[in-house]
């Protein structure tokens, strides 16, 4: 797989694993939520590190072309959706630690 294709990666496995986390986090009647605390951690922080490495590998792709955007526009918005799965996911991580 060439490195230039990994933003779109990231971004439907982010997808995916904000799926799980918010999923996971709910809680029951009891109080008990579906996943333990430190899976929907754990899932929660390995889901950053790969959001951060798309957005970081979509940047630097994108600075090569001198962020021209209308070169290729998708590449741009799943970029932009990656840095915003990263924030989403650092305060996420936040409201899960007790």
């Amino acid at each position: 797989m060439k490195t230039i294709n990994f933003p779109y990666l990231a971004l439907a496995l982010g997808l995916f694993l904000l799926l799980i986390v918010t999923r996971g986090s709910e809680a029951d009647a009891e109080g008990f939520t579906a996943l333990p605390l430190l899976t929907l951690l754990i899932v929660n922080e390995c889901a950053f590190f790969l959001t951060a490495a798309g957005s970081f590998i979509g940047l630097k792709q994108l600075n090569l072309s001198g962020f021209d955007f209308s070169k290729n526009p998708l590449y741009f918005m799943t970029t932009v959706l990656c840095i915003l799965l990263t924030i989403q996911f650092t305060l996420l991580g936040f409201e899960l630690w007790p």
